[in-house]
Protein backbone atom coordinates (compact mmCIF):
# COMPACT_ATOMS: atom_id res chain seq x y z
CA UNK A 1 0.00 0.00 0.00
CA UNK A 2 1.15 3.37 -1.03
CA UNK A 3 2.19 5.95 2.01
CA UNK A 4 1.25 9.48 2.82
CA UNK A 5 4.09 10.63 0.71
CA UNK A 6 3.73 8.61 -2.06
CA UNK A 7 0.50 9.69 -2.47
CA UNK A 8 1.30 13.18 -2.09
CA UNK A 9 3.99 12.27 -5.30
CA UNK A 10 1.32 11.00 -7.20
CA UNK A 11 -1.65 13.55 -6.51
CA UNK A 12 1.38 16.15 -7.78
CA UNK A 13 2.07 13.87 -10.59
CA UNK A 14 -1.21 14.07 -11.66
CA UNK A 15 -1.50 17.69 -11.31
CA UNK A 16 1.46 18.10 -14.49
CA UNK A 17 4.39 19.12 -12.04
CA UNK A 18 7.52 17.81 -13.60
CA UNK A 19 9.29 17.13 -10.27
CA UNK A 20 6.30 14.74 -8.98
CA UNK A 21 6.68 13.12 -12.37
CA UNK A 22 10.34 12.70 -11.87
CA UNK A 23 10.29 11.17 -8.47
CA UNK A 24 7.31 8.99 -9.39
CA UNK A 25 8.98 7.35 -12.24
CA UNK A 26 11.96 6.73 -10.21
CA UNK A 27 9.78 5.14 -7.40
CA UNK A 28 8.35 2.67 -10.04
CA UNK A 29 11.13 1.93 -12.07
CA UNK A 30 13.06 0.44 -8.40
CA UNK A 31 10.34 -0.16 -6.21
CA UNK A 32 10.14 -0.07 -2.64
CA UNK A 33 8.98 2.09 -0.31
CA UNK A 34 5.27 0.98 -0.55
CA UNK A 35 5.20 0.95 -4.25
CA UNK A 36 5.62 -2.42 -6.56
CA UNK A 37 8.28 -1.81 -9.03
CA UNK A 38 6.42 -1.73 -12.87
CA UNK A 39 8.85 -0.83 -15.72
CA UNK A 40 5.73 0.65 -18.38
CA UNK A 41 4.77 2.63 -15.27
CA UNK A 42 7.78 3.68 -14.72
CA UNK A 43 8.03 4.77 -18.48
CA UNK A 44 4.63 6.18 -18.52
CA UNK A 45 5.99 8.71 -15.44
CA UNK A 46 9.32 9.37 -16.62
CA UNK A 47 8.04 10.13 -20.57
CA UNK A 48 5.20 13.02 -18.65
CA UNK A 49 8.47 14.57 -17.32
CA UNK A 50 10.45 14.24 -20.42
CA UNK A 51 8.06 16.59 -22.23
CA UNK A 52 8.49 18.62 -19.50
CA UNK A 53 12.64 18.92 -20.25
CA UNK A 54 13.40 17.35 -17.17
CA UNK A 55 17.16 15.59 -18.37
CA UNK A 56 17.24 13.11 -16.00
CA UNK A 57 14.08 11.71 -17.09
CA UNK A 58 14.97 10.74 -20.36
CA UNK A 59 18.63 9.71 -18.59
CA UNK A 60 16.60 7.04 -16.82
CA UNK A 61 14.66 5.90 -19.57
CA UNK A 62 17.52 5.54 -21.76
CA UNK A 63 19.69 4.23 -18.79
CA UNK A 64 16.69 1.49 -17.50
CA UNK A 65 13.92 0.69 -20.01
CA UNK A 66 14.79 -1.92 -21.96
CA UNK A 67 13.80 -2.88 -25.71
CA UNK A 68 10.37 -5.03 -24.42
CA UNK A 69 9.01 -2.30 -22.50
CA UNK A 70 9.80 0.09 -25.22
CA UNK A 71 8.31 -1.93 -28.28
CA UNK A 72 5.45 -2.55 -25.65
CA UNK A 73 3.99 1.33 -25.11
CA UNK A 74 0.88 2.63 -27.24
CA UNK A 75 3.71 4.94 -29.53
CA UNK A 76 7.78 2.96 -29.47
CA UNK A 77 9.02 5.36 -32.25
CA UNK A 78 8.01 8.60 -29.83
CA UNK A 79 10.48 7.03 -27.39
CA UNK A 80 13.13 7.40 -29.94
CA UNK A 81 13.95 10.88 -28.93
CA UNK A 82 14.08 10.56 -25.46
CA UNK A 83 16.61 7.29 -26.29
CA UNK A 84 18.96 9.84 -28.80
CA UNK A 85 19.33 12.38 -25.88
CA UNK A 86 20.02 10.02 -23.55
CA UNK A 87 22.64 8.67 -26.11
CA UNK A 88 23.54 12.14 -26.82
CA UNK A 89 24.13 12.70 -23.38
CA UNK A 90 27.10 9.63 -22.88
CA UNK A 91 24.38 6.30 -22.00
CA UNK A 92 25.53 3.77 -24.66
CA UNK A 93 23.04 1.54 -24.27
CA UNK A 94 20.45 4.03 -25.05
CA UNK A 95 21.90 4.16 -28.36
CA UNK A 96 21.45 0.33 -28.82
CA UNK A 97 17.51 0.53 -27.36
CA UNK A 98 16.96 3.63 -30.13
CA UNK A 99 18.79 1.00 -32.57
CA UNK A 100 16.62 -1.59 -32.15
CA UNK A 101 13.63 0.02 -32.14
CA UNK A 102 14.30 1.89 -35.87
CA UNK A 103 15.70 -0.97 -37.66
CA UNK A 104 14.06 -3.87 -36.43
CA UNK A 105 10.39 -2.37 -35.66
CA UNK A 106 8.09 -4.89 -33.68
CA UNK A 107 4.95 -3.64 -35.47
CA UNK A 108 4.88 -4.00 -38.96
CA UNK A 109 2.52 -1.51 -39.13
CA UNK A 110 5.03 1.54 -37.98
CA UNK A 111 5.18 4.74 -39.91
CA UNK A 112 7.99 4.16 -42.68
CA UNK A 113 8.36 7.88 -43.08
CA UNK A 114 8.75 8.53 -39.50
CA UNK A 115 11.37 5.20 -39.46
CA UNK A 116 12.67 6.59 -42.52
CA UNK A 117 13.96 9.91 -40.79
CA UNK A 118 15.46 8.17 -37.82
CA UNK A 119 17.35 5.51 -39.23
CA UNK A 120 20.38 7.74 -40.25
CA UNK A 121 20.69 8.19 -36.27
CA UNK A 122 19.74 5.10 -35.40
CA UNK A 123 22.86 3.70 -37.56
CA UNK A 124 25.13 6.36 -35.99
CA UNK A 125 24.12 5.20 -32.78
CA UNK A 126 24.34 1.60 -33.53
CA UNK A 127 27.94 2.41 -34.66
CA UNK A 128 29.00 4.00 -31.67
CA UNK A 129 27.80 1.53 -29.24
CA UNK A 130 29.33 -1.41 -31.43
CA UNK A 131 32.69 0.41 -31.59
CA UNK A 132 32.70 0.64 -27.89
CA UNK A 133 32.22 -3.28 -27.26
CA UNK A 134 28.40 -3.83 -26.83
CA UNK A 135 27.70 -7.27 -28.41
CA UNK A 136 24.76 -6.74 -29.25
CA UNK A 137 25.55 -3.85 -31.06
CA UNK A 138 27.98 -5.80 -33.02
CA UNK A 139 25.80 -8.48 -33.84
CA UNK A 140 22.76 -5.77 -35.18
CA UNK A 141 25.27 -3.91 -36.80
CA UNK A 142 26.36 -7.37 -38.77
CA UNK A 143 22.73 -7.54 -40.06
CA UNK A 144 22.76 -3.73 -40.54
CA UNK A 145 25.76 -2.84 -42.09
CA UNK A 146 24.92 -2.44 -45.75
CA UNK A 147 22.51 0.59 -44.08
CA UNK A 148 25.38 2.23 -42.60
CA UNK A 149 26.36 5.38 -43.27
CA UNK A 150 29.77 5.11 -43.28
CA UNK A 151 30.72 1.64 -42.96
CA UNK A 152 34.49 2.12 -43.00
CA UNK A 153 35.22 6.04 -43.84
CA UNK A 154 38.47 6.46 -46.45
CA UNK A 155 40.23 9.62 -45.57
CA UNK A 156 41.19 10.13 -49.74
CA UNK A 157 38.39 10.79 -51.78
CA UNK A 158 37.16 8.55 -54.31
CA UNK A 159 36.59 8.92 -57.66
CA UNK A 160 33.38 9.25 -59.51
CA UNK A 161 33.42 5.47 -60.84
CA UNK A 162 34.61 4.44 -57.60
CA UNK A 163 31.98 5.74 -55.43
CA UNK A 164 29.05 3.20 -55.92
CA UNK A 165 31.93 0.57 -55.95
CA UNK A 166 33.94 0.74 -52.99
CA UNK A 167 31.06 0.61 -50.61
CA UNK A 168 29.34 -2.69 -52.57
CA UNK A 169 32.32 -4.34 -52.53
CA UNK A 170 33.54 -3.44 -48.33
CA UNK A 171 29.83 -4.72 -47.46
CA UNK A 172 30.67 -8.22 -46.95
CA UNK A 173 34.11 -7.90 -45.01
CA UNK A 174 32.19 -5.39 -42.78
CA UNK A 175 29.72 -7.76 -42.30
CA UNK A 176 32.20 -10.92 -41.64
CA UNK A 177 33.99 -8.66 -39.31
CA UNK A 178 31.22 -7.13 -37.05
CA UNK A 179 29.87 -10.81 -37.34
CA UNK A 180 33.29 -12.15 -36.14
CA UNK A 181 33.69 -9.82 -33.15
CA UNK A 182 29.69 -10.29 -32.16
CA UNK A 183 30.14 -14.16 -32.01
CA UNK A 184 33.63 -13.20 -30.46
CA UNK A 185 31.91 -11.56 -27.53
CA UNK A 186 29.44 -14.68 -27.28
CA UNK A 187 26.35 -13.92 -28.76
CA UNK A 188 24.80 -17.19 -30.11
CA UNK A 189 23.20 -16.16 -33.29
CA UNK A 190 26.36 -14.41 -34.60
CA UNK A 191 28.64 -17.96 -34.09
CA UNK A 192 25.79 -19.82 -35.54
CA UNK A 193 25.98 -17.51 -38.78
CA UNK A 194 29.48 -17.86 -38.98
CA UNK A 195 28.79 -21.69 -38.81
CA UNK A 196 26.30 -21.39 -41.22
CA UNK A 197 28.72 -19.18 -43.90
CA UNK A 198 31.55 -21.60 -43.13
CA UNK A 199 28.96 -24.51 -44.00
CA UNK A 200 27.73 -22.44 -47.13
CA UNK A 201 31.26 -22.78 -48.68
CA UNK A 202 32.41 -25.87 -47.83
CA UNK A 203 35.00 -24.54 -45.89
CA UNK A 204 34.76 -27.43 -42.81
CA UNK A 205 37.69 -26.47 -40.76
CA UNK A 206 36.53 -23.28 -40.13
CA UNK A 207 33.16 -24.69 -39.45
CA UNK A 208 34.21 -27.29 -37.30
CA UNK A 209 35.64 -24.08 -35.11
CA UNK A 210 32.53 -22.59 -35.01
CA UNK A 211 29.97 -25.16 -34.48
CA UNK A 212 31.70 -27.51 -32.19
CA UNK A 213 31.91 -25.09 -29.48
CA UNK A 214 28.05 -24.64 -29.96
CA UNK A 215 27.06 -28.20 -30.40
CA UNK A 216 28.58 -29.08 -27.68
CA UNK A 217 27.07 -26.30 -25.27
CA UNK A 218 24.09 -28.06 -26.87
CA UNK A 219 25.11 -31.42 -25.72
CA UNK A 220 26.11 -30.65 -22.63
CA UNK A 221 22.40 -28.64 -22.03
CA UNK A 222 19.98 -31.06 -22.99
CA UNK A 223 22.35 -34.33 -23.09
CA UNK A 224 21.01 -35.67 -19.91
CA UNK A 225 17.44 -36.12 -21.55
CA UNK A 226 18.54 -38.93 -23.92
CA UNK A 227 18.35 -41.81 -20.98
CA UNK A 228 15.26 -40.42 -20.14
CA UNK A 229 13.71 -40.78 -23.81
CA UNK A 230 12.26 -43.72 -25.61
CA UNK A 231 12.32 -42.59 -28.87
CA UNK A 232 11.80 -38.83 -30.68
CA UNK A 233 9.91 -36.10 -28.69
CA UNK A 234 8.13 -33.20 -30.15
CA UNK A 235 8.98 -31.32 -26.58
CA UNK A 236 12.72 -31.90 -27.08
CA UNK A 237 12.29 -30.10 -30.54
CA UNK A 238 11.07 -27.38 -29.40
CA UNK A 239 13.18 -26.97 -26.88
CA UNK A 240 15.83 -27.51 -29.04
CA UNK A 241 14.57 -25.55 -32.73
CA UNK A 242 15.38 -26.33 -35.83
CA UNK A 243 19.23 -24.33 -35.58
CA UNK A 244 20.52 -26.44 -32.69
CA UNK A 245 19.12 -29.96 -34.54
CA UNK A 246 20.78 -28.67 -37.95
CA UNK A 247 24.25 -27.71 -36.24
CA UNK A 248 24.23 -30.91 -34.14
CA UNK A 249 23.18 -32.92 -37.38
CA UNK A 250 26.47 -31.28 -39.23
CA UNK A 251 29.04 -31.26 -36.90
CA UNK A 252 28.45 -35.22 -36.30
CA UNK A 253 28.43 -35.30 -40.61
CA UNK A 254 31.68 -33.23 -40.41
CA UNK A 255 33.67 -34.97 -37.88
CA UNK A 256 32.92 -38.20 -39.80
CA UNK A 257 34.36 -36.99 -42.84
CA UNK A 258 38.04 -35.73 -40.51
CA UNK A 259 40.95 -37.73 -40.00
CA UNK A 260 40.35 -38.00 -36.54
CA UNK A 261 37.18 -37.95 -34.19
CA UNK A 262 35.45 -38.97 -30.96
CA UNK A 263 33.14 -41.46 -32.08
CA UNK A 264 31.38 -41.21 -28.86
CA UNK A 265 30.63 -37.29 -29.23
CA UNK A 266 29.71 -38.20 -32.84
CA UNK A 267 27.00 -40.61 -31.61
CA UNK A 268 25.71 -38.18 -28.91
CA UNK A 269 25.46 -35.48 -31.83
CA UNK A 270 23.45 -37.52 -33.89
CA UNK A 271 21.21 -39.47 -30.88
CA UNK A 272 20.34 -35.88 -29.70
CA UNK A 273 19.34 -34.53 -32.94
CA UNK A 274 17.25 -37.88 -33.77
CA UNK A 275 15.52 -37.35 -30.74
CA UNK A 276 14.62 -33.91 -31.31
CA UNK A 277 13.09 -35.35 -34.53
CA UNK A 278 15.38 -34.37 -37.24
CA UNK A 279 14.78 -37.15 -40.12
CA UNK A 280 18.18 -36.78 -41.61
CA UNK A 281 19.88 -37.33 -38.10
CA UNK A 282 17.75 -40.22 -38.03
CA UNK A 283 18.99 -41.20 -40.85
CA UNK A 284 22.56 -40.95 -40.37
CA UNK A 285 22.32 -42.34 -36.74
CA UNK A 286 21.11 -45.56 -38.41
CA UNK A 287 23.85 -45.79 -41.33
CA UNK A 288 26.18 -44.87 -38.04
CA UNK A 289 24.49 -47.91 -36.11
CA UNK A 290 24.89 -50.33 -39.50
CA UNK A 291 28.29 -49.27 -39.85
CA UNK A 292 27.80 -48.55 -43.04
CA UNK A 293 27.29 -45.42 -45.37
CA UNK A 294 24.62 -44.28 -47.70
CA UNK A 295 25.02 -46.55 -51.07
CA UNK A 296 25.39 -49.29 -48.67
CA UNK A 297 29.26 -49.95 -48.36
CA UNK A 298 30.97 -50.95 -45.12
CA UNK A 299 32.40 -48.13 -43.12
CA UNK A 300 35.12 -48.24 -40.22
CA UNK A 301 33.55 -46.15 -37.81
CA UNK A 302 32.78 -45.74 -34.51
CA UNK A 303 34.05 -49.18 -32.07
CA UNK A 304 32.43 -52.57 -31.79
CA UNK A 305 30.06 -54.14 -34.29
CA UNK A 306 27.15 -52.95 -36.32
CA UNK A 307 23.95 -52.90 -34.19
CA UNK A 308 21.28 -53.56 -37.11
CA UNK A 309 18.41 -53.52 -33.98
CA UNK A 310 19.03 -50.11 -33.46
CA UNK A 311 19.83 -49.40 -37.14
CA UNK A 312 16.53 -50.48 -38.48
CA UNK A 313 14.60 -49.01 -35.86
CA UNK A 314 16.21 -45.00 -36.80
CA UNK A 315 16.07 -46.10 -40.62
CA UNK A 316 12.75 -47.49 -40.39
CA UNK A 317 11.62 -43.76 -38.59
CA UNK A 318 13.47 -41.78 -41.30
CA UNK A 319 11.84 -43.78 -44.10
CA UNK A 320 8.61 -43.18 -42.73
CA UNK A 321 9.61 -39.23 -42.40
CA UNK A 322 9.98 -39.71 -46.54
CA UNK A 323 14.04 -40.10 -47.09
CA UNK A 324 14.14 -42.76 -50.03
CA UNK A 325 17.78 -43.28 -48.71
CA UNK A 326 16.57 -45.00 -45.63
CA UNK A 327 14.58 -47.63 -47.45
CA UNK A 328 17.78 -48.29 -49.78
CA UNK A 329 20.04 -48.66 -46.15
CA UNK A 330 17.10 -50.97 -44.89
CA UNK A 331 17.30 -53.09 -48.19
CA UNK A 332 21.31 -53.33 -48.00
CA UNK A 333 20.44 -54.54 -43.99
CA UNK A 334 18.60 -57.23 -45.06
CA UNK A 335 21.14 -58.85 -47.82
CA UNK A 336 23.95 -59.05 -45.14
CA UNK A 337 24.80 -62.69 -44.70
CA UNK A 338 25.80 -61.31 -41.00
CA UNK A 339 22.22 -60.50 -40.28
CA UNK A 340 20.93 -62.87 -38.24
CA UNK A 341 17.09 -61.68 -39.51
CA UNK A 342 18.44 -61.47 -43.70
CA UNK A 343 15.22 -62.10 -45.56
CA UNK A 344 15.22 -61.72 -49.14
CA UNK A 345 11.64 -60.97 -49.22
CA UNK A 346 12.43 -57.61 -46.91
CA UNK A 347 14.90 -56.43 -48.92
CA UNK A 348 13.15 -56.33 -52.04
CA UNK A 349 9.82 -54.99 -50.61
CA UNK A 350 12.56 -51.95 -49.15
CA UNK A 351 14.42 -51.65 -52.22
CA UNK A 352 11.16 -51.15 -54.48
CA UNK A 353 9.76 -48.59 -51.61
CA UNK A 354 13.20 -46.75 -52.27
CA UNK A 355 12.53 -46.87 -56.04
CA UNK A 356 9.23 -45.95 -55.94
CA UNK A 357 10.35 -42.65 -54.05
CA UNK A 358 13.03 -41.93 -56.59
CA UNK A 359 16.06 -43.77 -55.57
CA UNK A 360 18.21 -43.65 -58.41
CA UNK A 361 20.68 -46.86 -57.01
CA UNK A 362 17.18 -48.23 -56.06
CA UNK A 363 15.56 -48.20 -59.50
CA UNK A 364 18.96 -49.43 -61.20
CA UNK A 365 19.13 -52.54 -58.36
CA UNK A 366 15.32 -53.22 -59.27
CA UNK A 367 15.96 -53.40 -63.07
CA UNK A 368 18.19 -54.96 -62.72
CA UNK A 369 16.72 -57.95 -60.64
CA UNK A 370 13.91 -58.11 -62.82
CA UNK A 371 15.83 -58.36 -65.73
CA UNK A 372 18.12 -61.06 -64.61
CA UNK A 373 14.67 -62.76 -63.59
CA UNK A 374 12.92 -62.37 -66.57
CA UNK A 375 12.31 -66.07 -67.12
CA UNK A 376 10.62 -66.80 -63.96
CA UNK A 377 7.98 -64.11 -65.07
CA UNK A 378 7.00 -63.06 -68.57
CA UNK A 379 5.97 -59.53 -67.50
CA UNK A 380 9.38 -58.98 -65.48
CA UNK A 381 10.87 -57.73 -68.52
CA UNK A 382 8.79 -54.87 -68.74
CA UNK A 383 8.94 -54.01 -65.29
CA UNK A 384 12.64 -53.96 -65.82
CA UNK A 385 12.39 -51.65 -68.54
CA UNK A 386 10.40 -49.28 -66.42
CA UNK A 387 12.83 -49.16 -63.57
CA UNK A 388 15.69 -48.52 -65.80
CA UNK A 389 13.84 -45.87 -67.43
CA UNK A 390 13.27 -43.97 -64.30
CA UNK A 391 17.68 -44.29 -63.55
CA UNK A 392 18.78 -43.30 -66.80
CA UNK A 393 16.49 -40.40 -66.19
CA UNK A 394 18.45 -39.55 -63.11
CA UNK A 395 22.13 -40.30 -65.24
CA UNK A 396 22.87 -43.79 -64.49
CA UNK A 397 24.77 -44.31 -67.32
CA UNK A 398 24.79 -48.09 -66.02
CA UNK A 399 21.24 -47.97 -66.77
CA UNK A 400 21.08 -46.12 -69.64
CA UNK A 401 23.28 -48.74 -71.34
CA UNK A 402 21.13 -51.50 -70.32
CA UNK A 403 18.14 -50.08 -71.26
CA UNK A 404 19.76 -49.76 -74.77
CA UNK A 405 20.19 -53.80 -75.26
CA UNK A 406 17.19 -54.68 -74.14
CA UNK A 407 14.34 -52.28 -75.52
CA UNK A 408 14.41 -50.55 -79.04
CA UNK A 409 13.84 -46.73 -79.78
CA UNK A 410 11.29 -45.64 -82.18
CA UNK A 411 12.29 -45.64 -85.47
CA UNK A 412 10.38 -45.11 -89.04
CA UNK A 413 10.10 -48.05 -91.17
CA UNK A 414 10.45 -47.49 -95.11
CA UNK A 415 7.24 -49.78 -95.85
CA UNK A 416 4.92 -47.58 -93.32
CA UNK A 417 6.22 -44.14 -94.38
CA UNK A 418 5.05 -45.57 -97.95
CA UNK A 419 1.97 -46.66 -96.93
CA UNK A 420 1.13 -43.40 -95.30
CA UNK A 421 1.73 -41.74 -98.28
CA UNK A 422 -0.57 -44.06 -100.36
CA UNK A 423 -3.52 -44.10 -97.88
CA UNK A 424 -5.97 -41.52 -99.18
CA UNK A 425 -8.94 -39.56 -97.11
CA UNK A 426 -11.34 -42.28 -98.48
CA UNK A 427 -9.28 -45.43 -97.52
CA UNK A 428 -8.70 -43.84 -94.31
CA UNK A 429 -12.76 -43.72 -93.76
CA UNK A 430 -12.94 -47.44 -95.18
CA UNK A 431 -10.55 -49.20 -93.23
CA UNK A 432 -10.16 -46.77 -89.84
CA UNK A 433 -8.20 -49.94 -87.96
CA UNK A 434 -5.55 -50.43 -90.95
CA UNK A 435 -5.16 -46.94 -91.27
CA UNK A 436 -4.11 -46.63 -87.44
CA UNK A 437 -1.95 -49.38 -87.66
CA UNK A 438 -0.05 -47.67 -90.45
CA UNK A 439 0.50 -44.99 -88.03
CA UNK A 440 1.86 -47.10 -85.51
CA UNK A 441 4.21 -48.43 -87.30
CA UNK A 442 5.58 -45.32 -88.64
CA UNK A 443 5.70 -43.93 -84.91
CA UNK A 444 7.53 -46.77 -83.38
CA UNK A 445 8.65 -49.02 -86.08
CA UNK A 446 7.05 -52.02 -86.49
CA UNK A 447 7.48 -54.40 -89.05
CA UNK A 448 4.63 -55.13 -90.98
CA UNK A 449 3.48 -58.53 -89.53
CA UNK A 450 3.84 -56.76 -85.90
CA UNK A 451 1.55 -53.66 -87.13
CA UNK A 452 -0.82 -55.77 -88.44
CA UNK A 453 -1.37 -58.35 -85.03
CA UNK A 454 -0.70 -56.35 -82.22
CA UNK A 455 -2.88 -56.17 -79.81
CA UNK A 456 -3.41 -52.59 -78.58
CA UNK A 457 -5.29 -53.12 -75.69
CA UNK A 458 -2.33 -55.57 -74.39
CA UNK A 459 0.66 -53.70 -75.93
CA UNK A 460 0.59 -50.65 -74.20
CA UNK A 461 2.14 -50.81 -70.52
CA UNK A 462 2.73 -46.52 -70.27
CA UNK A 463 6.16 -46.53 -70.20
CA UNK A 464 6.79 -49.01 -73.27
CA UNK A 465 4.93 -50.71 -76.06
CA UNK A 466 5.38 -54.57 -75.92
CA UNK A 467 5.82 -56.14 -79.08
CA UNK A 468 4.67 -59.75 -78.85
CA UNK A 469 2.37 -61.36 -81.85
CA UNK A 470 4.03 -65.14 -81.42
CA UNK A 471 0.88 -67.04 -80.94
CA UNK A 472 -0.34 -65.93 -84.30
CA UNK A 473 2.87 -65.11 -85.96
CA UNK A 474 5.48 -67.65 -84.51
CA UNK A 475 8.52 -66.11 -86.74
CA UNK A 476 8.32 -63.02 -84.66
CA UNK A 477 10.19 -62.47 -81.18
CA UNK A 478 8.97 -60.85 -78.25
CA UNK A 479 10.57 -56.87 -78.06
CA UNK A 480 10.09 -53.56 -76.19
CA UNK A 481 9.80 -50.64 -77.53
CA UNK A 482 10.80 -47.63 -75.50
CA UNK A 483 7.85 -44.62 -75.08
CA UNK A 484 10.22 -41.30 -74.99
CA UNK A 485 7.95 -38.85 -75.75
CA UNK A 486 5.49 -36.51 -74.71
CA UNK A 487 4.21 -36.98 -78.54
CA UNK A 488 4.48 -40.59 -79.25
CA UNK A 489 2.24 -40.62 -75.21
CA UNK A 490 -0.51 -38.93 -76.96
CA UNK A 491 -0.34 -40.81 -80.67
CA UNK A 492 -0.46 -44.02 -78.81
CA UNK A 493 -3.44 -43.24 -76.19
CA UNK A 494 -5.13 -41.78 -79.48
CA UNK A 495 -4.94 -44.68 -81.26
CA UNK A 496 -5.76 -46.91 -78.50
CA UNK A 497 -8.80 -45.46 -77.54
CA UNK A 498 -10.16 -46.42 -81.29
CA UNK A 499 -9.59 -49.67 -80.80
CA UNK A 500 -10.72 -49.52 -76.93
CA UNK A 501 -13.48 -52.63 -76.34
CA UNK A 502 -12.78 -54.17 -80.03
CA UNK A 503 -11.41 -57.69 -79.94
CA UNK A 504 -7.96 -57.35 -81.94
CA UNK A 505 -7.13 -61.26 -81.84
CA UNK A 506 -8.10 -63.21 -85.38
CA UNK A 507 -12.28 -63.83 -84.13
CA UNK A 508 -12.49 -59.58 -84.02
CA UNK A 509 -13.42 -57.65 -86.96
CA UNK A 510 -10.13 -57.39 -88.20
CA UNK A 511 -9.78 -61.35 -89.17
CA UNK A 512 -6.54 -63.09 -89.16
CA UNK A 513 -3.30 -62.35 -90.38
CA UNK A 514 -3.97 -62.98 -94.17
CA UNK A 515 -7.19 -61.49 -94.26
CA UNK A 516 -5.89 -58.46 -92.89
CA UNK A 517 -2.73 -58.84 -95.37
CA UNK A 518 -4.73 -59.16 -98.08
CA UNK A 519 -6.87 -55.93 -96.90
CA UNK A 520 -3.45 -54.47 -96.64
CA UNK A 521 -1.84 -55.30 -100.10
CA UNK A 522 -5.33 -54.30 -101.94
CA UNK A 523 -5.69 -50.39 -100.01
CA UNK A 524 -1.77 -49.80 -100.71
CA UNK A 525 -0.33 -52.13 -103.50
CA UNK A 526 2.60 -50.31 -104.30
CA UNK A 527 3.74 -51.30 -100.74
CA UNK A 528 5.16 -54.74 -102.19
CA UNK A 529 7.60 -52.87 -104.45
CA UNK A 530 10.28 -52.10 -101.47
CA UNK A 531 11.40 -54.28 -99.39
CA UNK A 532 10.11 -55.47 -96.60
CA UNK A 533 10.32 -58.21 -93.85
CA UNK A 534 9.73 -61.66 -95.37
CA UNK A 535 6.73 -62.47 -94.00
Amino acid sequence: MAKREDLAIIRAARAGQAGAQLALGKRYLFGGNGLPQSLPTALHWLVRAAQQQEPDAWMLIGSHIPLEVARAANMPLDLCLWYERAFDAGVLQAGLVLAQLVLTPGDSGSDQNALTGLRSKAMKALEATAQAGIAEAQWLLAQHVDNAASVAPSPAPLASDQIAIKPAAKVEDATLEWTERAADAGVMQAQQSLAQMAWDKADWPVFLERALPLARSVLQQYGGLLAQLNGPSDALARQLGEESLSLLRRAAQTLLSSADFDAYEVQQFLELAAYGDDKTAQLALGLWYARMDSHGQRMSVGTGSANYKKAIRWLTLAGEAGLADAWYALSRIYLKSEFSQRNLLDMQRHLEHAAEMGHCEAQLECGLSAWRNRREQLTNDVRAVYWLQKAAAQGSAEAASLLAKIADSAQPMAWAQTAKQQLTRELVKAHPFLAARVELALLFGLSRPEALLLDLNRADSGHCLVVDIRAQYARSKRRLILIQTGEERQALSRIARLFEDVDCGPNGPEGNYRQRLYRFKTAVPSVDAIEQDAD
